[in-house]
């Protein structure tokens, strides 16, 4: 199999607890927390973990908090190597009201990384042993890193021969794009704020997407259409994928289990069809289970074996 790295610039401890209900301006019990390793890319080696592959996690890493984060990756068994930094790594907190089962969920910035830390995090990316054949740059930045981060590792890619899948939002990705990656993951949202005004309907998402690949841009766009499925562009042509229909448990995880298919089913060999109806059902496994447990290998399996190839 061919090696998988994950960076992930903003990672978090993921706090999460439940309360009966909750009130403005008075002490709330919770229940006892959970705590979790999380942020893009390690939710997506977490991923890959539990569908039976594996990959190197790159994070940087700083104070109690980053003890902690690599505390609760050697618990799972994850490959990863932390990258020091001097301030704090977050901590966000999940709360779950009981009485409406609604979920509020509370995100940090994160750390301000200096030069020195961000460039020792790009030079972390290609001195794994063997170098990686795929790197995963999943997430949020932090304060103090540039906004042409992940272009900056798309560069380090092509000069490398590394392919680059970015999973990320706003300018960071317009960026990445410019310099040319070779898979996203947006939602359809997140796609329109990538390609401005004229994408309103499927058919012009469809082909904006597209000129996103003649332009050179991006080699396989896989956009999540929501319940609708995945609509998949490439050179090879355009995809519709639509999964089986399951119970909605919870949908935290779902877009990092889903990148997590699609790249381990590449890294197996297959063909891009294949990992993009892999990592549908892997993202939608995930849904399947509580709060942020992510997908489980047997029921990706499963649903991966009931999705029939797109028309």
């Amino acid at each position: 199999m061919k090696t998988i790295v994950t960076l992930t610039m903003n990672p978090a401890i993921d706090k999460s607890s439940s309360v009966d209900h909750v009130v403005a301006e008075r002490k709330l019990y919770c229940t006892a927390p959970r705590f979790e390793p999380g942020g893009g890319g390690i939710n997506v080696s977490r991923a890959i973990r539990k569908l039976g592959g594996e990959s190197l996690a790159l994070y940087p890493s700083g104070g109690p908090n980053g003890e902690t984060l690599q505390f609760l990756l050697n618990q799972e068994g994850i490959r990863h190597r932390p990258i020091p930094v001097k301030e704090w790594s977050r901590e966000n907190l999940i709360v779950l009201e009981g009485s409406t089962g609604q979920q509020y969920r509370f995100g940090m910035p994160g750390p301000n990384l200096i030069e020195e830390e961000w460039r020792r995090c790009l030079a972390e990316i290609l001195s794994s042993d063997p170098p990686p054949d795929y790197i995963v740059a999943s997430g949020s930045l932090p304060p103090g890193v540039p906004l042409d981060f992940y272009a900056r590792i798309a560069r380090l890619g092509k000069e490398h021969g590394a392919r680059v899948v970015v999973d990320t939002t706003g300018e960071p990705l317009r960026l990445a794009l410019r310099e040319g990656v070779y898979l996203i993951k947006p939602n359809i949202g997140e796609f329109r704020d990538i390609v401005g005004p004229g994408s309103e309907d499927e058919s012009r998402i469809r082909e904006m997407a597209k000129k996103v690949v003649s332009d050179g841009q991006c080699e396989v766009v896989a956009i999540s259409l929501g319940a609708a499925g995945v609509l998949l562009v490439s050179e090879a042509g355009t995809e519709r994928l639509q999964p089986p229909t399951v119970p909605i448990i919870s949908k935290v995880g779902a877009g990092d289990s889903m990148v997590a298919g699609m790249v381990l089913s590449l890294a197996r060999g297959n063909d891009v069809g294949d990992a993009v109806r892999f990592g549908v059902a892997s993202g939608t496994a995930a849904v399947m289970t509580p709060g942020s447990e992510l997908c489980r290998r047997e029921d990706a399996e499963r649903l991966y074996q009931q999705m029939a190839p797109a028309e």
